[in-house]
């Protein structure tokens, strides 16, 4: 039996999504800029699933643009309003536990001549609000903060930390990545004080590819690709509507508050019989969301012990996909020292996940501890 713990990484389709998908590529096919009936048909798909993503969000419609998935959205907000705001200032303010898409965008319009202030988080692993301020000033035109880190689960206080800078300086743009906390919380984006937000289909049961970038009306932004009409411009490109579709569906079969139910009391069982384990450690702090994990099994290094576990169809990360086994920068930021670091496992899960799963995981921890770490 599978026991796939790696909903971080990426999730499985729904069945609903899945056929969402199926019936736009073979039924409704047609382009939603054509002007014929094929075209309008496929335009109305697409119109539904703005609807439901801008619901989802707390957003208008017109609000949100459709994008690849996260990495591009987070590309589009960061290049997009350092862009818009040069003439103003040329410093851009971001925590140093933001998810690589964030990062390497920050180091790039470093290089182009920005300054980019790194803010990292306090002992418990959280952005604090104040350390923002503290560094937020007259030149400032970005601050970008995730919601919820992708490795530790550290729900950062996103609504306050807006709120600071915006009483400090209301015409700086604040941008949250999102995308670990879609469909795991509610987001409104009016509450959040919120510029500009990221989120990502894959994360909640739709298919990779598919995206989407909250734009607050009125807010000017750059686009960085050209060639079209479609997302008024800032997204050019033929629309990929049997993703966007299936975004939509997915979206539409949030329970917020039944879903945290499930996962908290996986959490809290997973968080009870780990430490059991000898040489297992928790990393995400006290009050992290419990949709993800990060624990150390010090004696064994993250990578052999993942292969170990895949061995017994368990499935976990030793941290950001996207990183590929790299060190993690996240861990790193918060103090941990090497080995603790080396050997985090970061445990992700989703409403299909059962206390089996975590059973399964458990006992290959402390096989693969009783039988690796004397290799």
């Amino acid at each position: 039996m599978e026991h796939y713990l790696d909903n971080s990484a990426t999730t499985v389709v729904s069945q609903k999504a899945a056929e969402a998908a199926l019936r736009i590529m073979t039924r409704n096919y047609g382009n939603p800029s054509s002007l014929h009936l094929k075209g309008m048909q496929a335009e109305a798909e697409l119109t539904k699933a703005r609807k439901i993503i801008a619901g989802a969000l707390g957003a208008m419609p017109e609000e949100v643009y459709f994008t690849s998935g996260g990495t591009e959205a987070n590309n589009t907000a960061l290049f997009g309003a350092a862009q818009a705001k040069k003439r103003r200032g040329n410093k851009i303010v971001i925590s140093s536990v933001e998810h690589s898409s964030i990062m390497e965008t920050a180091d790039k319009l470093e290089k182009d001549g920005f300054e980019v202030v790194r803010v990292a988080p306090q002992s418990d692993g959280i952005i604090h609000a104040d350390d923002i301020v503290r560094v937020v000033d007259d030149k400032t035109v970005l601050v970008s903060v995730m919601t919820v880190n992708n490795e530790t689960g550290a729900v950062m206080p996103v609504e306050n930390i807006f709120s600071a800078v915006k009483d400090k300086n209301s015409e700086i743009l604040c941008h949250t990545d999102a995308v670990q906390a879609f469909g795991k919380l509610k987001i409104n984006a009016k509450r959040l004080n919120a510029d500009l937000i990221s989120v990502s289909a894959h994360k909640v049961h739709a298919p990779k590819g598919c995206g989407a970038l909250f734009v607050r009306k009125g807010v000017r932004i750059i686009p960085h690709q050209y060639g079209g009409e479609q997302e008024k411009k800032l997204r050019p490109g033929t629309e990929a509507l049997p993703l966007i579709a299936a975004f939509g569906v997915a979206v539409s079969e949030f329970d917020i508050d039944a879903n945290f139910n499930i996962v908290s009391e996986l959490s809290a069982y997973a968080k009870e019989r780990l430490p059991e384990i000898d040489g297992v450690r928790i990393n995400s702090p006290e009050n992290h969301l419990p949709y993800v994990l990060n624990i150390s099994a010090g004696r064994v290094r993250s990578e052999t012990m993942l292969h170990f576990l895949e061995e017994l169809d368990v499935f976990v990360s030793s941290g950001s996909a996207c990183a590929k086994g790299k060190a993690s920068h996240v861990l790193s930021a918060m103090g941990l020292d090497k080995n603790r670091a080396d050997s985090a496992i970061r445990i992700s899960f989703s409403k299909y996940n059962t206390k089996e799963d975590l059973d399964a995981l458990c006992n290959g921890i402390r096989t693969g501890l009783e039988t690796l770490a004397h290799r």
